[in-house]
């Protein structure tokens, strides 16, 4: 709003205000000048609708100054009571202001656009009136007695409801049109829509409405005119509010407003002539204060009863909305429901929900079939569950394996045998934890038939091994008669082809070196894979020194630099001894191997024990990984140098992370923040059984470190 529209809104305000002093001017009732309208309900929509205004300053120059103007021109009072009366108008408009921004922002004039909606909206009106009245009431009586105008405390109830009447009705008049006149382009954006609209919904309201809203108004507007219209002293007012609820009951808000303005200028006008209920009320004052609490009285009980229903309307609607949101947002969760149950019923692996009590709530068909051996574990010695080497599980194992189900994941191969495969099939038993709300676990159970694919593998593996085995005989021909070839030609007198033809050998015994080498990679793999994990207390401290030992002779008889080892302590492990020596030799041969040309090799083993797994640690100096081919090294046949005259097979890592596996563990490999690499292993920790000491507490356990004693160390090694 620019400054000269805000003075435009000003003095078209105060043309308003001066309109309305005059006519409530013409309200009074006998010689003492008591008016039956106050223009009070005008001041207060007039600052509500310019509180955001840039020349703000005008409206409280303009609202004193109109109302002074006005009473010099009726000669109605004196100027200094007129200006007294408008400054205490400014305050009192300034007050229901503030009170109704208070209590309700969201209305028009309060801060926001929203006409009233709710009987809420109507109680904070009505609070923000009085409030604004009591302090206009107050501040009229003390101007009283300030300009000597015979000052009187009991006109304090006369102003009170007077200026509350006014407010009431005049600014519930004004929340509702200016909230329309504020959304009234977003509703219908030009004054045509706004008619169209209009149109629109006359045609398509029903004719009995339209009869019941006609009926209605000529019934009231009739009973108004003949209940003042009559001298009879009889207290009709009573019978003339059972109008006013008929009217809030059935008829729109707005038109409720609206018909009790008009029903309230009937009652102001004949009371003004002397005729009605109110006129055979002797005392002018109270016959004001009266008639000012029926208005305010018919006004609060139409317009609570027909925000009441408009509530309960929007409610009521919303409440369908919700039940018919529900409704559909149920039926796709039964749809949805029905979709899960068909693709799990045709899964063809099984599943199933274990809850924290052990029962199933849920299991598909797969499920049933896959286990159905399992019925006959009581019974029947030959069908039940079995490990893959034939020996049988025990009652208290399968009941061991229930209970530990929900609390970790598991990943275990049974065979299951029944009547109707004898011979039996492989089952893969995949269990996941499921928390529930309560703190209680149960899990999630999957079921593969791994038959086929255990047993291709299983061929493969015995074709490998069998392969591999035969292939070692005519290389270990090809390997000694090449020596004897080589050792032939040594004694040869020198001879122009004789180079040449000790090159050829020298060539064919390194190929037949790496073709061993390979052979022997893939026996490594097999056994790993295949061979029967034998778990025993192993002292790691005293293996890893061993394979050090070793390597560094090796290096030495090779003419190479000696590797350095930095070796912390090493907690014990529980492993297979002969495959976790391989492991670490394949680690450690490749962190030595796989160091740049004339860069001593320094390999720093540390080992630390993590709750019932250790983690092994071996960082070396050597050339790194590859960026993206940390995981990649530990595919089968997967190398990660292919130059610089790195030789392999690619299987080395392979083997390690399937040893590792085997043992329950974990392997992972990391850039070494010193350069080089870093690779992580978890083995699972040493059982540590305690006996009680002569001179110690009972209950004290002692727990003493492994490590190697009585072996020398290496060259370059620091414990």
């Amino acid at each position: 709003m620019n400054y000269r529209r805000s003075l435009a809104r000003t003095a078209l305000f105060a043309l308003v205000y001066v309109a309305a002093v005059v006519i409530g001017w013409q309200t009074v009732l006998g010689p003492i000048g008591t008016g039956l309208m106050w223009p009070a309900g005008v001041a207060a929509v007039w600052f509500c609708a310019q509180r955001r205004a840039r020349a703000r300053w005008a409206d409280f120059v303009a609202l004193p100054l109109a109302l002074t103007l006005t009473v010099l021109a009726t000669h109605s009072a004196s100027p200094t009571a007129a200006l007294a009366f408008g400054v205490t108008s400014v305050l009192q408009a300034l007050v229901f202001c503030w009170l109704l921004s208070y209590w309700r922002p969201s209305l028009w004039g309060a801060g926001g656009t929203e006409p009233m909606r709710s009987p809420t909206d109507l109680w904070g009106l009505l609070g923000a009136a009085l409030g604004a009245s009591l302090c206009g009431a107050g501040i009229g009586v003390v101007s009283e007695q300030l300009f000597d105008v015979s000052p009187d405390w009991s006109n304090f109830p006369l102003y009170l409801t007077r200026y509350t009447a006014s407010i009431l009705v005049v600014g519930s008049a004004g929340v509702f049109l200016g909230s329309a006149v504020t959304t009234f382009r977003l509703h219908y954006g030009s004054v045509g829509g706004w008619w169209w609209h209009c149109l629109a919904t006359l045609l398509n309201t029903p004719l009995w409405r339209i009869g019941e809203y006609f009926g209605i108004v000529v019934v009231s507007t009739g009973a108004y005119l003949v209940g003042f219209g009559t001298k009879a002293q009889l207290p009709l007012t009573f019978v003339l509010l059972s109008l006013t609820v008929l009217v809030a009951t059935r008829l729109s808000t707005p038109f409720v407003l609206l018909h009790n303005t008009v029903m309230a200028a009937i009652a102001v006008q004949y009371t003004i002539r002397g005729k009605g209920p109110f006129s055979y009320v002797t005392d002018l004052q109270t016959q004001t204060i009266l008639v000012q609490i029926f208005l305010a009285l018919v006004m609060v009980v139409g317009l609570a009863l027909a925000l009441g229903r408009d509530e309960r309307n929007t409610l009521m609607t919303e409440l369908a909305v919700e039940r018919a949101e529900l409704a559909e947002e149920q039926q796709r969760a039964a749809a949805h429901a029905d979709l899960l149950a068909t693709i799990i019923d045709s899964m063809a692996g099984g599943l199933a929900v274990v809850e924290p009590d052990g029962r199933l709530s849920l299991r598909n068909p797969a499920f049933t079939k896959l286990l159905s051996g399992f019925e006959h574990q009581a019974t029947d010695p030959v069908f039940g569950l079995f490990r893959l080497d034939g020996t049988r599980y025990s009652e208290e194992e399968i009941a061991h394996l229930r209970a530990h189900i929900c609390e970790e994941a598991q990943d275990l191969d049974v065979l299951v045998r029944s009547p109707d495969m004898k011979e039996g099939r492989i089952v893969q038993i995949t269990a996941t934890p499921l928390p529930h709300r309560d703190g209680t676990r149960g899990a999630v159970v999957i079921l593969h038939d791994v038959t086929d694919e255990r047993r291709h593998r299983d061929e493969l593996a015995n074709f490998a091994g069998v392969v591999a085995h035969d292939l070692l005989n005519p290389l270990s021909s090809v390997d000694g008669w090449t020596t004897v070839a080589l050792a032939a030609l040594s004694d040869m007198p020198p001879h122009p082809n004789l180079d040449q033809a000790i090159a050829d050998l020298t060539r064919s015994t390194r190929a037949s070196d790496r073709m061993r080498g390979l052979i022997d990679d893939l026996l490594a793999y097999t056994t790993a894979r295949d061979a029967a994990v034998a778990p025993a207390t192993v002292d790691l401290g005293a293996v890893v020194a061993d394979i050090a030992e070793a390597r560094t002779d090796a290096a030495v008889g090779g003419e190479k630099p000696a590797p350095r080892f930095i070796i912390d302590e090493l907690p014990p492990v529980e492993a297979d001894p002969v495959l976790l020596r391989q492991l670490l030799d394949n680690l450690i041969g490749n962190a030595i191997k796989y160091t740049a040309a004339g860069i001593t090799p320094t390999l720093t083993i540390t080992g630390q024990q993590a709750g019932d797994m250790v983690e092994i640690c071996i960082a070396d100096n050597g050339i790194g990984i590859p960026a993206g081919q940390h995981d990649a090294i530990f595919g089968n046949f997967h190398r990660a140098h292919t130059g610089g005259g790195y030789q392999g097979t690619g299987l080395g890592l392979a083997i390690c992370k399937r040893i590792v596996e085997r043992h329950n563990g974990t392997i992972s490999a990391t850039d070494n923040p010193g350069g080089g690499s870093r690779f992580t292993v978890t083995l699972p920790a040493a059982v540590t059984v305690t006996l009680p000491l002569p001179d110690a507490h009972p209950g004290a356990a002692t727990v003493t470190p492994l490590r190697a004693a009585g072996r020398p160390s290496p060259p370059g090694w620091r414990l």
